[in-house]
């Protein structure tokens, strides 16, 4: 592309397009951040609900974070409030399966936890954005200890059935190699006049010596086998640093050509810890993601009702009734009564239910869809990814249908055994585990394993696989909106006496700090609603 002599200076969208292009999504979303986009969440510290009238009832369906969050503060605020779940626990899909558990799935798979004592897997949630600033502050409040969670880590693997013979490689040499590869086409193009460029000559002796020092080139440009680069890659498995006379000093390892690193297409899988979302640090709750949703429930467990079906929900100009039964087929059941309700139950459970609320509120309930997904939890004798191949924490991505392989961060180096998050398959790919029983499941996630780690079979104690299609009180994972304009406001928006609250209510799904937003802007707009009513 050519410029005109005259050109003006580039507009911020051009100079995001352009550091995108050329620098991939992080350093845009680097940029972004400073240029006023990309904002950490909103969340601007506990909600001000002052002034509540004297009298006024909630009624909160579903007790995951959303529903005890939003509990928490009506409570706080004055307001009566009682809440219905469905499960006999809090915590929705705040889950974190440990050994003794139990569970049930559409088609009547029951399958039980058999996890040695303190190994657990989060089934649900798994990791907690250092940006997610209200997860984080209910997690201080309700003294709820966070360690560190190992997102990306340049020791595990990438994998691929079609490149490399199968075998997975590092993901540390595939990155190193593609980023000084791609650094060093640049850095020629530049030096030869060939990228045109709105640059002047000292910028672009700048840009030059950048780039050789980001991609390690050489001082032809060069990216290649040297010590240098192997700084950045990594040594050859005997050619490490080490001390003394005898193989102490070290060697250059031999980078992987371009072709074959493009072939592979590992730059698709490369970008996914790149994103905003994923940047270090992440965290996860000391003992497992339920953690937070005992915390909560400690809070306001003396306001729910357990084993509670929600049948029907009625809508009147002055109140709400709740009709329920017990969810478990024995359970006694009843009505609910009050002012106002907060309804958490995701879209894919209400859209069924006798719910008194809007035509155009139905039609976005029907119409919401939620993602498949599929996800493992493989207890394993020893941790040997740590003693075999030194990953300590952090993903393994394939493309392989089971897709992703996350090792615990917790209790690194311990000499017990250890649980792996040995599979989460979405896309088609999830619709095909759905219709296999959790034996099969099993099975298949270690023989694709296996392709990676040599040693599941013989390390391999229990584990289990959880289809999220089969949950009866979700049938889905998380929602998927294919576009938030004016189905999301009608979602989001009182409907007579009833709001609606959760992951799906925000544009955050999936994560937790989704369900505490929604939740606390429910919460304002019950507020709001019962002052105005006076």
């Amino acid at each position: 592309m050519s410029h005109p002599s005259n050109a003006q200076p580039p507009s911020r969208r051009d100079l995001l397009k352009m550091i995108g292009l050329a620098a991939g999504s992080s350093t845009m979303l680097h940029a972004m951040s400073s240029l006023g986009h990309a904002r950490q969440s909103p969340y601007k510290g506990p909600i001000d609900l002052s002034g509540a009238p004297e009298g006024r009832k909630v009624v909160v369906l579903g007790a995951g974070l959303a529903g005890m969050c939003a509990a928490l503060e009506l409570r706080s605020a004055g307001y009566e409030v009682s809440i219905l779940e469905y499960q006999k626990r809090a915590g929705g899909r705040c889950w974190t399966l440990k050994g003794g558990d139990e569970f049930e799935e559409l088609g009547g798979y029951k399958q039980k936890v058999e996890f040695s004592k303190g190994q657990y897997i989060n089934i649900g949630p798994w990791r907690i954005p250092h940006h997610h600033l209200a997860l984080l502050d209910y997690c201080h409040r309700l003294n709820v200890p966070l360690e560190v969670f190992v997102q990306e880590n340049q020791n595990a693997y990438l994998h691929s059935q079609t490149a490399f013979d199968g075998k997975p490689i590092r993901y540390g040499h595939a990155w190193a190699d593609y980023v000084g590869q791609i650094t060093e086409l640049l850095a020629k193009s530049v030096d030869k006049g060939r990228l045109d460029s709105p640059l002047s000559k000292e910028d672009t002796e700048i840009l030059l010596e950048s780039l050789k020092s980001f991609g390690v080139l050489n001082k032809d440009y060069a990216y290649e086998a040297s010590l240098d680069t192997a700084e950045y890659r990594g040594y050859p498995d005997a050619g490490a640093p080490g001390g003394g006379l005898y193989n102490a000093a070290p060697e250059p390892s031999e980078p992987i050509e371009l072709t074959d690193l493009l072939k592979s297409r590992f730059w698709e899988k490369m970008r996914n810890h790149t994103t905003y979302r994923h940047h270090a640090p992440m965290f996860q709750p000391v003992g497992g993601m339920e953690e937070i949703a005992h915390a909560f429930a400690r809070e306001v467990e003396d306001l729910i009702t357990y084993n509670a079906k929600v049948d029907r929900i009625k809508q009147t100009e002055n109140g709400v009734e709740v009709e329920y039964s017990g969810a478990d087929g024995e359970g006694s059941g009843g009505v609910e009564t009050a002012d106002y309700c907060v309804c958490t139950i995701p879209f894919t459970i209400l859209s069924q239910l006798e719910v008194d609320v809007s035509a155009d509120m139905r039609r976005v309930m029907r119409a919401l869809h939620y993602h498949e997904a599929v996800k493992a939890g493989l207890e394993m004798k020893r941790r040997f990814w740590e003693r075999d191949e030194q990953i300590y924490g952090g993903i393994t991505l394939t493309d392989l249908p089971i897709a992703e392989i996350s090792y615990p961060s917790a209790e690194m180096h311990s000499d017990g055994p250890g649980v792996l998050l040995g599979a989460y398959v979405y896309g088609p790919q999830a619709y095909a585990f759905n219709s296999m029983s959790p034996k099969e499941r099993l099975e298949t996630v270690l023989e694709q394993g296996a392709k990676i780690h040599p040693q599941y079979r013989d390390e391999f104690s229990n584990g289990v696989v959880l289809s999220w299609h089969r949950v009866p009180w979700m049938l889905g994972c998380y929602s998927d909106w294919d576009d938030r304009g004016r189905d999301y406001e009608i979602a989001a928006t009182m409907d007579n006496r009833l709001v609606c609250a959760g992951e799906h209510i925000s544009y955050l799904p999936g994560w937790q700090e989704g369900s505490l937003l929604s939740a606390l802007d429910a919460v304002r707009q019950v507020h709001d609603r019962a002052v105005k009513e006076g």
